[in-house]
């Protein structure tokens, strides 16, 4: 009977390690719970991103107006009889 008792023991020792510590364990289904919600927030913001760039190529492919914008912006250009203006921040250079 004791034997019985013994090896009953060390099948409960053997499983609650798993549960505890092993493969599939509660800590391990808790930090790949936490790293799906974090995948899952950088999926949406790459989703965004994706909107927002595919909204871009479509305004470039539709017309001048989203060129035109996309010239002045990024290149400094201007229009035949613009004037540009630049304005410097003084308290950003000295500091």
């Amino acid at each position: 009977m004791k034997w019985l008792i013994a090896l009953l023991t060390v099948m409960l020792i053997a499983t609650q390690y798993r549960l505890w510590v092993g493969e599939g364990s509660l800590a391990e289904v808790s930090r790949l719970e936490r790293e799906i919600a974090q995948q899952q927030q950088k999926n949406a913001a790459l989703v965004a991103e994706n909107r927002q760039l595919l909204q871009e190529v479509l305004n470039l492919k539709q017309g001048t107006q989203g060129i035109e914008a996309r010239a002045r912006h990024d290149l400094g250009m201007i229009r035949e009889g613009e004037t540009l203006f630049i304005f410097v921040d003084d308290k950003a250079d000295s500091e």
